[in-house]
């Protein structure tokens, strides 16, 4: 972990979507140096499914050492923006640091994405991200550290993260597109960056996308927070660059990342819009700045899956189901599955009983899953996390990707089986 060093003392630190995750992670670890912390969110009241409020955040704060101003902001509304921007001024004299966290994410292809879904992730990520920052401006101009901080990626144009999520990746890329031009258009006056991680980090939201046992292929919250706080003890002259977390890290000394692991010596999931596989670098990349050059790898065959083995998998499934398992589930699950013993298959887990087979199932599907049969088999025996193939491009899922995450769950419990 990095120690703090106090040069945040007395510095007011604006950050939206603070009451809880990486944005809160980043006020206690501000607070910890004497930092005064805009907590700039929507949750004025207990959510009954994410825990923490801007005052649960307060008093947290202030717990840590730092002092805390609490202001219901939706980040969609200019009102609010505006109003806790005076509050800010008002109560601390001004504002030194504005770190951009808001988001909203929808994992779904273009035809699955309603309208409503796109403005709310335009609205909140690329909207929010430059209003907020247009409000903080002229403040951030007369001081001494100046900082703006957007959590989001940098822009590789790969398109593979965008056939799958097209307005998400849009409204992410937005807000990176804010630090590419007012990096520029600040130069000298405030510094603008991004900080993404390098591997998924664990948060209520990652609970809600990835489902139980996400958690152990997951980082803490803590590296994002030490992270940005290496970036706020740099110059304005730091500015434009796109920064992954582990990176600038390893460039503070810090050596031992099991620390930020929930599960240490757990494989890590990769985070989304960093090219693991299948694109690799050709050349070492700078750690800030320039993106890499790309290069896509030449498409291996996958191996041959077992004789029948799909079959054989769908028979074990079947002998596994229970009427417990179909009321808790509750969907239909189609698989379009290409290579030997592949086709389409389903899984019926609404009909008393359940029930597995080859074709179409009698009613229409809820979520439709087109893979390989061979990663289809080691996602069923546990070889294959579903959320690192559906990352990697290797699982196109179509439908209600919360009905695609019980199946996932149900995995899980069938592992042992196969």
């Amino acid at each position: 972990m990095l120690p703090n060093t106090g040069k945040l003392a007395g510095c007011t630190v604006f950050i939206t979507g603070a009451s809880r995750g990486i944005g809160k992670a980043i006020a206690l670890k501000a607070a910890k140096d004497g930092a005064n912390i805009v907590i700039a969110a929507k949750t004025a009241q207990a959510h009954p499914k994410l825990a923490g409020t801007i005052y649960t955040a307060a008093e947290e704060i202030k717990a840590a050492g730092g002092k805390a101003l609490p202001c219901v902001v939706d980040v969609r509304d200019e009102q609010q923006i505006s109003s806790a921007v005076e509050k800010a001024v008002e109560k601390f004299g001004g504002i030194d640091i504005l770190v951009n966290n808001a988001s909203a994410i929808s994992l779904t292809n273009t035809l699955e994405t309603p309208t409503k879904k796109v403005d709310l992730m335009m609205n909140i990520n690329t909207r929010g991200t430059y209003l907020t920052s247009k409000a903080c401006i002229p403040y951030l101009k007369k001081s001494k550290i100046a900082h703006i901080l957007n959590l989001s990626p940098p822009l590789n144009l790969n398109p593979l993260w965008f056939k799958q999520h097209c307005a998400y990746t849009i409204a992410k890329y937005g807000m990176s597109m804010c630090v590419l031009g007012m990096a520029e258009e600040f130069k000298g006056e405030i510094a603008v960056n991004a900080l993404w991680p390098k591997t998924a980090i664990y948060t209520a939201a990652m609970d809600m996308l990835g489902g139980s046992g996400i958690e152990s292929q997951c980082r803490k919250v803590d590296i994002m927070a030490d992270a940005a706080y290496c970036i706020f003890k740099k110059p304005k002259s730091f500015t434009g660059n796109f920064i992954i977390d582990e990176n600038i890290l390893k460039e503070e000394g810090i050596k031992n990342f099991d620390v930020y692991a929930v599960t240490p010596g757990h494989p890590l999931l990769p985070d989304f819009f960093l090219d693991e596989q299948p694109v690799t670098v050709t050349k070492e990349p700078a750690t800030h700045g320039a993106l890499p050059e790309l290069k896509e790898k030449e498409a291996q065959p996958p191996p041959k899956p077992r004789s029948g083995a799909v079959e054989g998998t769908f028979r074990i499934v079947k002998d596994s189901l229970s009427d417990d398992i179909v009321k808790a589930t509750q969907a239909i699950y189609q698989f379009e599955l290409s290579g030997e013993d592949g086709g389409t298959w389903f899984l019926d887990l609404k009909s008393k009983g359940g029930n597995v087979g080859h074709g179409e199932p009698s009613d229409r599907a809820d979520v439709v899953m087109s893979m390989s049969t061979d990663d289809f088999v080691k996602m069923f025996s546990g070889k294959l996390k579903p959320t690192i193939a559906f990352m990697s491009g290797r699982l196109k899922i179509k439908g209600n990707m919360a009905l695609a995450i019980k199946l996932e769950k149900l995995m899980n419990q069938m592992n042992a089986r196969l």
